[in-house]
């Protein structure tokens, strides 16, 4: 079977400030703008190959993929299902590391008010894996997302308990392979 790599949008204003993002847009930092290029380089650098990046449709993923694509010299195109997760009253608030919020992130039944539950998320996200992995013999995918969207996709892979995957996190431009 083939593979893909995953990476994490580069930093952003909103991680500078402590933050839970999740739907939110929140703009790269010029720091976040230096990491996307230099994972660009390091794709190369490294000798990895891909046939196509897919992104998350906010803007810190995207801009991330652009500095990757314009560097690897490959086409990205927004996946909607890359999207991050809705935290709903969450949103906006810190730091993002707060004990009530991290409790919250293990009730996986729950739309944190008014946003996405996190089985919402992980139907989305197994059915595009799902896809990727149907044409993973022929076509290899770099996917640029988010901390929420990587612990979904780690999980599709591996077993964890709720506080696990809870806890799992990727940091900002960090690359990670997975092989189906």
């Amino acid at each position: 079977m083939g593979h893909f790599y995953f990476v994490r949008h580069g930093q952003t204003v909103w991680n500078v400030e402590n933050k839970i993002c999740g739907r939110t847009d929140s703009e790269l930092t010029e720091y976040g703008h230096q990491q996307a290029v230099e994972t660009g380089k390091k794709f190369l650098e490294e000798g990895i190959r891909a046939d196509e990046i897919l992104y998350s449709p906010l803007v810190r993923a995207a801009e991330t993929a652009r500095h990757i694509s314009e560097i690897m010299g490959i086409p990205a195109k927004a996946e909607p299902r890359l999207i991050e997760q809705h935290f709903g009253k969450w949103e906006g608030t810190s730091p993002r590391n707060a004990a009530d919020f991290q409790k919250e992130k293990e009730q996986f039944a729950s739309h944190h008010g008014n946003g996405e539950s996190t089985l919402q998320l992980a139907q989305r996200i197994y059915n595009l894996l799902d896809d990727i992995k149907a044409e993973s013999e022929k076509k290899t995918y770099i996917l640029v997302a988010h901390n929420g969207i990587a612990r979904v996709v780690q999980s599709y892979f591996t077993d964890m308990t709720n506080e696990e995957y809870a806890a799992f996190g990727v940091k900002n431009c960090e690359i990670l392979r997975y092989d189906f």
